[in-house]
């Protein structure tokens, strides 16, 4: 299998070039040139299979070209060492709990099965250099990619976060671990980190000087088992049984990685009728599904601040896997955005009625999911979970009026002492800072 980029003006690349550049030549964004479907008597024995069964199925038909059988499982049995268990919520509304890992967070997933995928690539490459990876973070992305490489050898992790735009237990979780873990607070926004580290892939003097990746969704390696878990919450379903015609997956979304892993599934033949894309009120992508218009825009803080994102990057995928035909996006997709407001009630309410507690992220799955139902009593709907209630602690205490236990995990990050560096929001900045980091490597 060969990779090709979404700007179509790039060469065909193989998996290494893919997993180490994370970002074509031209700029797009790296997809298999071949979604394979899976065997129907994969689908009639889908509800036996444990999520280990599920991934090696999948991860196969993508990489048995570099990896084989014995390799793959090992990677997967190191990054899903947690469970994704499906959650029947009530009448037709189940979550998919993705909150289970180390950080409590659904990048739990990309970020562990990456740092494997690179770790084995490295052993094989013949590049003397250390491999740098870059990565932007709006909150959850940067605990999981920095605990997922975290004293891996020859990887040197650089992490970009907005200053006082995530939370402290967030920020927590990558500026405690040091040794090969870097953390830089930009006086800017998630979109101004994003920005700054793809301006370092396009800036070509760099990428011949040092070897650098990214374990942002815009790296492959770092979306394609993401496909797992809709397998899984599928198989989940179809054990316990309920009657349904039709099933739809709600994803709330903000760089809109884990919604193009929930398509890239559907085009591998999963039975997915719909998908809903719901977002805070950064909400190019439901606009652009009312209005076929993509206007990126300055991103706003919320209490949902991992999805407060103006320009998603992963929205170009979305588009090349369509073929950028916007009736059948909208046809496939339906788009709706949700207040602060509307999240702290659904969080109140959702408390109050089932005794159950949600983050501000997950609010906006099940608002949207909620919405989509109405009236439809032959579809089963399933919301992403993407964080722990706990991430979020001192917004979701405040809101149900109790104090919440925080998992051991997190306990110790919050008691470690934090390593950061501060860089104002300037590309000259950020890349003298780079090459002062790459050089000074252990």
């Amino acid at each position: 299998m060969k990779y090709y980029s979404t700007r179509k003006n790039a060469p065909l690349a193989n998996l290494d070039e893919v997993v180490f550049r994370g970002i074509a030549p031209d700029g797009g964004l790296y997809m298999p040139d071949l979604i394979p479907a899976v065997d129907v008597s994969f689908f009639s024995n889908l509800h036996n299979l444990t999520l280990h069964e599920i991934a090696f199925e999948i991860t196969n038909k993508f990489l048995s070209e570099y990896f084989n059988d014995s390799e793959l499982k090992s990677i997967i049995k190191e990054s899903l060492n947690f469970n994704i268990p499906l959650t029947h919520f009530h009448d037709n509304i189940y979550s998919l709990e993705l909150f289970h890992g180390l950080t409590l967070a659904f990048k739990d997933v990309g970020a562990r099965f990456m740092a494997r995928v690179c770790q084995k690539l490295l052993e094989r490459n013949k590049k003397k250099n250390k491999l740098f990876i870059m990565v932007a973070t709006s909150g959850d992305t940067g605990g999981a990619v920095a605990n997922g490489f975290y004293g891996v050898k020859d990887i040197e992790v650089l992490i970009l976060y907005p200053k006082n735009r995530v939370s402290i237990i967030q920020e927590k979780q990558f500026t405690t671990l040091d040794e090969n873990i870097t953390a830089i607070e930009i006086n800017g926004s998630f979109d101004d980190c994003q920005k700054l580290v793809k301006l370092a892939f396009a800036d070509t003097n760099l990428q011949k000087e040092f070897f650098l990746s990214t374990a942002n969704s815009i790296n492959f390696a770092r979306l394609l088992p993401q496909i797992f878990y809709y397998f899984y919450g599928y198989a989940q379903l179809k054990k316990i049984n309920p009657p349904f015609s039709k099933l739809v997956y709600c994803v709330p979304s903000g760089n809109f990685g884990n919604l193009t892993a929930g398509i890239m599934a559907q085009k591998m033949e999963l039975p997915i009728d719909r998908f809903i894309a719901a977002t805070n009120i950064n909400d190019v992508v439901p606009t652009y599904l009312q209005t076929g218009v993509f206007q990126p825009q300055t991103s706003i803080p919320t209490l949902s601040s991992a999805m407060d994102v103006g320009n998603p990057s992963n929205f170009e995928r979305i588009l090349d896997l369509y073929n950028s035909d916007y009736q059948l996006i909208k046809k496939n997709i339906v788009g709706d955005f949700y207040t602060d407001k509307s999240v702290e009630a659904c969080i109140k309410s959702i408390y109050k009625k089932y005794n159950y507690i949600l983050d501000p992220h997950s609010a906006i799955g099940y608002l949207g999911i909620k919405k989509f139902l109405k009236d439809k009593k032959d579809t089963v709907g399933i919301f992403i979970q993407t964080a722990h209630p706990t991430k979020f602690l001192t917004t979701v205490e405040k809101l149900i009026n109790q104090q919440i236990e925080i998992p051991k995990r997190l306990n110790n990050f919050l008691k470690k002492p934090s390593y950061k560096y501060s860089i104002k929001n300037d590309y000259t900045a950020f890349k003298n800072f780079l090459k002062y980091k790459y050089h000074n490597m252990g």
